[in-house]
């Protein structure tokens, strides 16, 4: 296939981008800055100029292709309003990429969190949250799957609380960053909540598979590490970088710390056993060794 990448030369996305390419797919990736293009024309990738919220570039670049992932979001977790500027550019984008692929039963992929179920790790057929901090971002994913009836064979891969790589990645880097400005290796309440993760590399190959196979309308759990207990994560990340540990408040950890409060494990055996997806690298707990070194 020829495939329209949003987010290609992120973290994720530079690993999804060299799998596709992997397994004789061509990208085209869209590209915001000179340094973004730069990175997806070395991967092998043919460059769109422009970024989330140009939607007229981001409708071409989906009617060009055979099938889309998404995975660009701007990060921005410095406050709520912050947050709510890109769920809503996000939105925007992938509503505008929904419609240019209505009717054509071509494959949409999109990404999410995984959602959180009291007392149990939550499944591939559980709901997303649309309410809380990235409640608007459930409710736009949902939005995406029901384009099943319309001709779009689209599907989300969720991701867990940390997609990682050589150390860094998703709330244990989060994490980190608050460790090294504070000094202190914090977590919010006693730690013992638990946070799912997977490996930058195991989840590109998930994407693959679902931009590949997934039924329309259908949701996958990228989590090869069902739940760590974030103060182990903690202890790790103290350790390298000679730290201490120990709880702090929740607000201590911003927007997002209400989430990183939460125990929230996931399973992925459904993805497993219906997709043949089999992470193979290093957990999160074995990649944090990496942190300094």
């Amino acid at each position: 296939m020829h495939v329209f990448i949003t987010g290609g030369t992120g973290l994720i996305g530079s690993a999804v981008v060299a799998e596709l390419l992997a397994h004789g797919h061509t990208v085209l990736a869209l590209a915001r800055s000179d340094a973004s293009a730069a990175a997806a024309e070395a991967a092998g990738a043919e460059v769109l100029r422009g970024g989330l919220a140009d939607l007229d570039t981001v409708r071409a670049g989906a009617a060009r292709a055979d099938g889309v992932i998404h995975l660009a979001f701007s990060n921005d977790f410095s406050s709520a309003e912050a947050v709510a500027r890109s769920v809503a550019e996000e939105t925007a984008a992938l509503t505008t990429m929904g419609e240019a692929l209505l009717g054509t039963g071509r494959p949409l992929v999109t990404c999410s969190g995984t959602p959180w179920i009291p007392g149990r790790p939550s499944v591939e057929s559980d709901p997303l949250p649309t309410d809380g901090p990235v409640g608007g971002r459930g409710r736009t994913v949902t939005a995406i799957l029901a384009l099943a009836a319309q001709g779009v064979r689209s599907s989300a891969v969720r991701l867990p609380r940390t997609v990682h790589n050589n150390g860094t990645g998703g709330f244990a880097g989060l994490l980190t960053q608050i460790a090294r400005q504070s000094g202190t290796s914090g977590y919010p309440g006693d730690g013992t909540q638990r946070w799912p993760a997977v490996h930058a590399l195991d989840a590109a190959v998930l994407f693959r598979l679902a931009l590949e196979q997934a039924p329309a309308g259908s949701s996958w759990h990228a989590v090869a590490d069902e739940g760590d207990e974030v103060r182990a994560i903690a202890e790790v990340i103290g350790r390298r970088l000679s730290l201490p540990v120990k709880p702090l408040p929740t607000e201590a950890f911003g927007p997002l710390g209400e989430i990183f409060a939460t125990d929230q494990p996931a399973s992925s055996e459904h993805t497993r056993e219906t997709l043949g997806w089999k992470p193979v690298h290093p957990s999160l707990l074995e990649d944090l060794e990496k942190i300094g070194a």
